[in-house]
């Protein structure tokens, strides 16, 4: 058993200076890659929930003509994540009680109660009309808008959770996890075309098309659990989770709960360009995605299929940039954030396809721009989120990355409140 290995069993490289890549000469035991694959799914099935809810805008467009879903959606979704990791920074105490793997399971339990709410809500309806075919339960929107909220809640479970353990392991596995992130995109997508073409386009087949869809995306997370339970056998979570405690008692205690919030603050001072930078990239990213592109911007050519069309572009785009991190991070803090300031010329631009002249609003420029939005996002925050947790102490690097977390957060939040400014 690991836990019963002496401490000179282990490859435990002391803390050196900050800024060096401290897992770079640990031995690491990942046969098969199993561990590498098992983040890219738990990244998968992190952001796989929300994207299947943004995704079905053509679904909740029917249902809810009147609502602005995307940007309603957005707003309860990342202000619900966000006040989770809030929660953790202010009572550290009792967050530090829940283990890591109480807080996956419970966060992936909570994605499979959100992804069931619309279908519930459909098959109560058909119990309930008798044949009348329009009927909706009272209050269905505000149901639907709460399984929206408690996916938010999940994410802050799980992504928090997720992100900090990567954060202790070599920088390949924080890659797999925003590769997998960026894939879980891709797959909605594709899901979302198949079960939308095979059936055929009235209100009955969108209804059914709908529910196929669901069930899918958490057959998906059930699998995530699955996998989640998995990791924590494999010897190499077992070597760095060990590690992890050595270097705090090395650290003397320093990342206790009672410390905690203090030492964010002191660590967020060391990674405040990366902070800022991750802020910056989401809050350009969630004022224009999903809202503007799925409500603001129509098509005579692609009717109800250009929203999902869009987002497929992005999503696709967003998975490219991420795999680049692969092959090529910006190591240039200053680089990076600059790179990430200049995103706010997507601004203009995409006011232009909104009220310019009739040739700039051509489906072909717009798809062009939402290829380079999502491209952008996903290589700056790949990069931003692999270079922080190494550019500070080995004994800091989950905390860093939870740092990483709370400003990536926080942009979430202001870009979905700012993304209601299209509106004016």
């Amino acid at each position: 058993m690991m836990q019963k290995m002496k401490k000179t069993e282990l490859p435990v490289k002391k803390p050196s200076s900050a800024g060096s890549d401290h897992h770079q000469n640990d031995t690491v035991q990942d046969p098969f890659r199993f561990a590498y694959i098992i983040h890219f799914f738990l990244g998968a099935g992190n952001l796989l929930p929300w994207n299947a809810l943004i995704t079905a805008v053509d679904y909740f467009a029917y249902l809810y003509p009147t609502k602005h879903i995307e940007k309603v959606f957005s707003v309860a979704y990342m202000a619900s994540s966000v006040m989770v990791l809030v929660v953790m920074m202010s009572w550290p105490r009792v967050w530090s009680k829940m283990s890591l793997r109480l807080r996956m399971n419970l966060g992936f339990s909570l994605f499979v109660l959100s992804l069931m709410v619309p279908p519930l809500i459909d098959w109560v309806s058909t119990a309930g009309s008798r044949g009348s075919g329009g009927w909706r339960p009272s209050g269905a929107y505000g149901l639907t808008v709460a399984a929206v909220v408690v996916c938010g809640l999940a994410d802050g479970l799980v992504g928090g959770s997720l992100v900090g353990s990567a954060g202790k392991l070599p920088k390949q596995y924080m890659q797999a996890v925003f590769a997998g992130t960026a894939s879980s995109g891709i797959i909605i997508s594709i899901l979302r075309i198949i079960t939308k073409a095979s059936l055929p386009q009235t209100p009955k087949g969108l209804q059914t098309s709908a529910h196929l869809y669901f069930i899918v995306a958490t057959v998906f997370i059930l699998c995530c659990i699955i996998f989640c339970n998995l990791q924590f056998k494999l010897p190499i979570m077992q070597q760095y989770h060990h590690q992890s405690i050595l270097l705090r008692e090395d650290q003397g205690g320093e990342n206790s709960p009672c410390s905690l919030a203090p030492k964010f603050w002191a660590v967020a001072a060391k990674i405040r360009g990366h902070a800022f930078g991750i802020f910056i990239i989401y809050v350009v990213t969630l004022s224009i995605f999903p809202g503007f592109i799925a409500e603001d911007l129509v098509s005579e050519l692609f009717k109800d299929w250009y929203p999902i069309l869009l987002i497929s572009v992005y999503n696709i785009a967003d998975l490219m940039g991420k795999c680049l991190t692969a092959f090529y991070v910006v190591k240039s803090v200053k680089a990076a954030t600059w790179a990430s300031i200049s995103r706010l010329l997507f601004y203009p631009l995409f006011i232009v396809c909104l009220h310019g002249p009739k040739w700039q609003r051509s489906e072909v420029l717009i798809v062009v721009l939402t290829f380079v939005l999502g491209l952008t996002n996903g290589f700056l925050t790949s990069g931003l989120m692999i270079v922080a947790p190494k550019s500070v102490q080995p004994s800091e690097s989950e905390l860093s990355a939870i740092v990483m977390i709370v400003f990536l957060g926080l942009g979430l939040v202001g870009g979905s409140v700012l993304g209601w400014v299209w509106l004016i």
